[in-house]
């Protein structure tokens, strides 16, 4: 079967939102994260006791937390709280949505996550531990937690804000004398290195920051009939909503249309009910807009005839409000015909689809793509797939649907790109990423390029986007799989979180856990090199033992080739009296035999030889009799139409990821960190390898294997070496 081809890929053009800030923002990229808040509360008490103001130097008040790409128009002050206003408070009367007003960044996917979060009290004081004031024991250090990669962090920051004419600059509360909203925008710049780091985003990052949670992604235009209903089962279980409408045309963005909307730009969906009109049943849906202005004027809006016309017990109930704060209703139906984009953020991936509440399991793995190894694109470049990182999914047990007639296992697969965001300041853009499920049975091991080019795809990505996280819902029979996330080109490089949710116990880890050498082990390697024992036989004595042990010319006449034969008369002219080669002769011999070959290569460095000569030497002379050397001649000629079988165009060269399957033909079972090792220290910076550094790669593969084997005594693949056995070990291999 030929393998799929992929679709192009998506460019997110509506998910990055982002009202054009008028000056952009800088990233030290250095940030305090600590898994613990004690050390918030150490550093509140050292202020205390000294009676100062916490001042952050790894997120300091001036243009390097700010901006990169211009200069400051005009200049910036940064002042406390108590320095803007009386009376200045953290919280006023319980955070809520209406505490949220965008400023001059454009975080507006940032902001409307944070009015969905404040719906959910429990969640909101997990982001904003509680207990921060200015009055009692104020010493200007606040602390806000955020779920990163599988792990929640402490970030702490002082409560220097930036203000232009006494007036906050980015985002700020309705009240005056509240600042709760600016001091977590300052926490979330400074865990992404600055503030211009938030420019333009997609509300589904900020959700999954707040709560560790999963999102899942509709085209409105293509959502389930049922939609209406996951909307309301979403609410009910309190998971995070957002929305938006796409905006093709870059000078489009945040720009109002006639019914009052932005286009590409995000909003929180607050609310989802309904009410009875004119005898019939109308499904609502509440909306607010960052901006904390401008809203929705067709039907159900603020100051809609609709409102008149129901009963005020329905009015009370949807704590309707004709009031300019950027929240607002609208019908479902309005919904559908004018926003393109759904995301909701399932705080603990319940089954929206289902009347049930399920708690789910989760496995997370974390893996990177590396240029010139594990960084293979999509499914369209054959040659590279297979080498990306690979995990197994074993899904073990079927769900509990008695409605359902076919034994299936509801999964969640959620592929999130690391640090992107935070590396902007260095031209970093988010990937465009999706990935691939395949079934398969028992194997372990990383799977080969010929298992993708017969093999279709079970499911996948429904497309490549450029987003911090791709996700999405299926569901297969119980079994093994693996998932191949990927870039859609090869050779971009970037670390990754692959998290797999299950209503039942699954299994997921990393493919090719078992490092194997399947090579024959027919020298017997002296570790007595380790316990200091000398030879003290002379050269002599050494010639004349291996006479002794040389069989006849005539008899070896018999037995050898013509090459042989003639390997043997070189090496005899050289050797000398003693019967042994250094690695300089060796050199000497090689590139003369290879020269004859008519191979591409600038032949053996010195280098290569005495690795060579490490590998063979049994005696610890530091040359090789003939023997010895004969035995390396076997290796090199196997080594070298394994080189000649990927060398196809006869360049001279196998670029990095041939390298991975020519390595495992001369066996050796690698996992994806050694390749990754091999391709830094081997190839070129064309990422591709010539003659003699890949036989040098396995000459050291082979020797280390070895010696590891020589001190394994008792075989349980764990050694104990001293320094002095250390060094030894890696200085003359």
């Amino acid at each position: 079967m030929p393998h799929v081809i992929n679709s192009p890929p998506v460019q997110s053009q509506s998910k990055m939102f982002g009202k054009a800030a008028l000056y952009p923002i800088i990233n030290r990229n250095k940030c305090i994260k600590c898994d613990k808040s004690e050390v918030f509360q150490q550093l509140k008490d050292e202020c205390l006791r000294k009676g100062v103001l916490f001042e952050d130097d790894d997120f300091p008040a001036n243009e390097s937390s700010l901006f990169y790409s211009v200069a400051v128009p005009f200049k910036l002050e940064w002042k406390r709280p108590p320095e803007i206003c009386e009376n200045p408070k953290f919280i006023i009367g319980g955070a809520s949505r209406t505490d949220i007003c965008q400023g001059d960044l454009g975080d507006c996917w940032f902001l409307a996550a944070i009015a969905c979060l404040t719906l959910n009290e429990k969640l909101l004081y997990r982001v904003i531990p509680r207990d921060q004031y200015f009055t009692e024991n104020y010493a200007g250090i606040f602390h806000f937690q955020f779920w990163r990669f599988g792990d929640w962090v402490d970030v702490i920051v002082d409560d220097r804000i930036p203000t232009f004419n006494n007036q906050l600059v980015f985002t700020k509360s309705a009240e005056r004398n509240e600042f709760w909203s600016a001091l977590l925008e300052k926490a979330y710049a400074k865990l992404h290195g600055s503030y211009e780091a938030l420019k333009g985003g997609n509300t589904t990052e900020a959700m999954e920051d707040f709560t560790g949670g999963v999102t899942e992604f509709f085209e409105i235009k293509d959502a389930p009939k049922d939609l209406f209903k996951i909307l309301k089962k979403a609410t009910e279980r309190g998971s995070l909503m957002g929305c938006s409408i796409d905006s093709f045309v870059p000078q489009q963005f945040e720009t109002r249309t006639a019914s009052g909307l932005v286009r590409g730009h995000a909003y929180s969906v607050t609310n989802v009910d309904e009410v009875t009109y004119k005898g019939q049943n109308v499904k609502l849906l509440r909306l607010r807009n960052p901006w904390g202005a401008v809203e929705w004027n067709g039907s159900w809006s603020d100051k809609a005839r609709e409102w008149s016309e129901i009963e005020k017990t329905q009015k009370q109930r949807l704590q309707h409000q004709m009031k300019e704060d950027g929240e607002f209703w609208m019908s479902f139906d309005d919904f559908k015909r004018n926003f393109t984009k759904l995301e909701i953020c399932n705080l603990t991936p319940d089954t929206l689809g289902d009347d049930k509440l399920h708690k789910w399991t989760v496995s997370i793995n974390e893996g990177r793509w590396v240029k010139g190894c594990s960084a293979g694109g999509c499914r369209n470049y054959p040659d590279t797939f297979w080498t990306n990182p690979q995990y197994r999914l074993k899904l073990c047990e079927e769900d509990d649907d008695p409605e359902v007639a076919e034994v299936l296992c509801t999964f969640v697969v959620a592929l999130m790109q690391k640090n992107r965001r935070k590396e902007r300041r260095m031209g970093v853009n988010f990937h465009t990423i999706g990935f691939a499920i395949y079934e398969m049975h028992g194997n372990k091991q990383h799977l080969p390029k010929d298992f993708f080019l017969y093999r279709a795809s079970k499911c996948r990505s429904n497309s490549y986007i450029n987003l911090r996280e791709v996700s999405q819902r299926f569901s297969l029979p119980p079994g093994e799989y693996v998932i191949v996330p990927s870039t859609y080109d090869p050779h971009q490089e970037g670390e990754f979180v692959l998290r797999v949710f299950s209503e039942k116990p699954n299994l997921s880890e990393e493919t090719e856990s078992h490092i194997i050498d399947d090579n024959p082990k027919p020298i017997i390697f002296v570790s007595d090199r380790s316990k200091n024992t000398v030879d003290s036989r002379t050269a002599k004595e050494k010639k004349a033992e291996d006479m002794r042990k040389a069989k006849p010319l005539s008899t070896i006449a018999q037995e050898e080739t013509e090459e042989d034969l003639q390997f043997r008369r070189i090496f005899e002219q050289i050797s000398g009296d003693d019967m042994q080669i250094s690695a300089l002769e060796m050199k000497n011999i090689l590139n003369r035999v290879v020269k004859k070959h008519k191979m591409k290569t600038e032949g053996f460095s010195l280098e290569s030889c005495r690795s060579m000569v490490a590998l063979m030497d049994t005696d610890g002379s530091g040359k090789l009799n003939l023997m010895e050397f004969k035995q390396l001649w076997s290796k090199i000629k196997n080594w070298q139409e394994i080189f000649k079988e990927y060398d196809k165009d006869n360049s001279g060269v196998i670029d990095s990821y041939e390298m991975r399957t020519a390595v495992n033909d001369a066996g050796f079972r690698l996992n994806n960190q050694l390749y990754e090792i091999i391709s830094m220290r081997y190839a070129n910076e064309d990422m591709n390898l010539d003659f003699d550094s890949f036989i040098c790669c396995l000459v050291r593969l082979e020797g280390m294997f070895r010696a590891f084997r020589a001190f394994d005594k008792d075989g349980d693949g764990i050694i104990k070496l001293s320094v002095l056995e250390w060094l030894q070990l890696t200085l003359y291999a």
